[in-house]
Parts: structure tokens; sequence; C-alpha cells
């Protein structure tokens, strides 16, 4: 029911804003509840408090899914807006104001997937700090670090080696994955989609064909992730990738499908050592994505 006009309207609570926002982008309650750290009940108390100020439904839900209505939709954009307001009067008052330049290098893949998330949270947060990334090899962007071209790297680093100086920010299983319903790895010799040489993805998946003595070629070669996952997709071939790079039309391929067990790999930062204020507050910025990675699964 509307607010008569004579009464003050209700006050938003900005801490249940985040909250639907957390939601709306995850797409479920449980995902939300972690990334906001509340139980998915106190989650649910919120929502349900939303709905009954607004006198609208702004989710959607059933047995699989969460979805945003249309007056979901809307309040969406006023809900990132006012977040963005608050963070913004907040850090005016208490984050000192930090000025700067950072060189950040990252590999293509990452550069891809987390970046834009990395740097949409971190523009908010610090306005006045200008990122210029660069996307390279690993191997290339370590020369980049010891020559001072680069204040903060990532960089993927095979299951047998670590840079040195660098910190661990993620260790995942790399899989082999092949399409949905696809039959490349039926064939052979096994048709292989590979990033160039200096890939730990690569070295290891080459490692585990060698140890299992399994025929292949290298039918698909790209220095980039999409490249990679339309080889896939057309069935062209498999590829070794990070479990959590698997999408919804991609299947994992195990040894019971003839496929040899790669190993893991470690994502790691390395940060110049007499790093600026704007250098640390990119490198824990960093640091902090990647917990909430460890935790939820989500960017």
């Amino acid at each position: 029911m509307n607010a008569p006009l004579n009464h003050p309207l209700p006050l938003l609570d900005l801490d249940v804003l985040r909250t639907f926002v957390a939601i709306a982008e995850t797409g479920s309650f449980t995902t939300a509840a972690n990334a906001v750290f509340r139980t998915p009940s106190a989650v649910s108390m919120q929502i349900k408090k939303l709905e009954d100020i607004l006198g609208r439904s702004v989710f959607a839900r059933d047995a699989r899914s969460v979805s945003l209505t249309t007056d979901g939709e809307m309040l969406l954009g006023y809900a990132r807006r006012l977040l963005s307001i608050n963070r913004e009067v907040v850090s005016k008052f208490i984050i000192p104001e930090i000025v700067g330049v950072v060189r950040l290098g990252s590999p293509d893949d990452y550069g891809e997937r987390v970046l834009p998330h990395v740097l949409k949270r971190f523009a908010q947060s610090h306005p006045s700090i200008a990122v210029d990334v660069t996307i390279d090899q690993s191997s290339n962007l370590r020369r980049r670090m010891d020559d001072r071209a680069l204040d903060i790297t990532l960089l993927t680093n095979s299951y047998k080696t670590s840079a040195l100086g660098a910190e661990v920010l993620l260790t995942e299983p790399i899989v082999w994955a092949g399409a949905k319903g696809g039959c490349a790895h039926l064939r052979e010799p096994l048709p292989v989609s590979l990033w160039e040489e200096g890939c730990a993805w690569r070295a290891g998946a080459l490692d585990a064909l060698g140890r299992e003595g399994r025929n292949y070629r290298v039918a698909y070669m790209s220095a980039h992730t999409a490249g990679q996952r339309a080889a896939i997709m057309a069935d062209l071939a498999v590829a070794p990738l990070p479990r959590s790079f698997l999408g919804n039309d991609m299947v994992e391929l195990c040894p019971k499908d003839g496929m040899p067990d790669i190993g893991t790999y470690n994502l790691a930062m390395v940060v110049a050592p007499d790093a600026s204020a704007p250098v640390k507050a990119v490198a824990d910025h960093i640091r902090a994505t990647f917990e909430v990675f460890r935790e939820t699964g989500k960017f």
C-alpha cells in the first residue's frame, strides 16, 4: 500500500539495499548471504522487510533460481546509485585521499574474467587512483616487474614452480575442458587446444599427456581465453582450464573419460618492494577480492 501523502516516506536501509544488490548480482540468497556475512534466514528477512516497505515484490523465486521482477530491476539501478553515493561520502571523511597511477599486469585469462570486477569496485572506493593495465603472458610480466615497468602483476605459476617473491592468491585444479555432449576427447590422436609457450596450464597438460603416453596433436592455438573457449565449444579440441573457468556449455573430462590428471596451478601476485600508497591500496583490494572468491566461489 502506498504511504499517505501527509506522512513522511520511509527511509530505505542501505544495509538492506546492499543485500538486495548482492542477491541480484549472484542470483542466489545463499551466495549473497556469504558475501554480506549474514545467514540465509537473515537475508530473507531483510528482503521481506524491503518488499513490505515498498509494497512490491522485488524477486521472483522458484525452487532453483531467483530473478528480479520488473520492480526489482527498477530498484536495482537506484540501489546501486545510493550505495555508490554512500561510499563516496563516507570515503571523503574516513579514507585519506590517495592520488596516483598504478601499473598493473595480468595474464589474459584473469584480465578478462577478474579485472573488470576488481577495477570497477576499486574505482568506487579510490576514484583518484588511475590503474594502467598491461595484459601479457606471465613470463613477460615477470620480466616487466624485474625491469620496474610494472608496480604489481598477477602471474600463473605451474604446480612445479613458484615465482620468487610472489604471494599465492589462489591454488586451483587444472582440468580438461570439452564441449558438453562433444566427442573431441574420443579422437585419435587427441586434438588439443593450447596457449603459447610459457603458459603454466600448457606445461601441466603436456606433462600429463607425456606421462600417460597419450598421442595428441595441437589442433588449435591461441594466446587468448576467448579463442580457447571457441575451440572447445566448437568441439574442435579439448583444452586445459582452471576448474572455475568452466562454463555451462563445457564439461570436465576425467580419467574415466580417458584424460590424464593434470594437477594444480597457482595464481600469484608480485608487488614492487618500494610500493607507494596507491600501489598498496590496489594490492590490498586484489587480496580482498580473492579472499571473497575462496569463500564464495564468486568474484
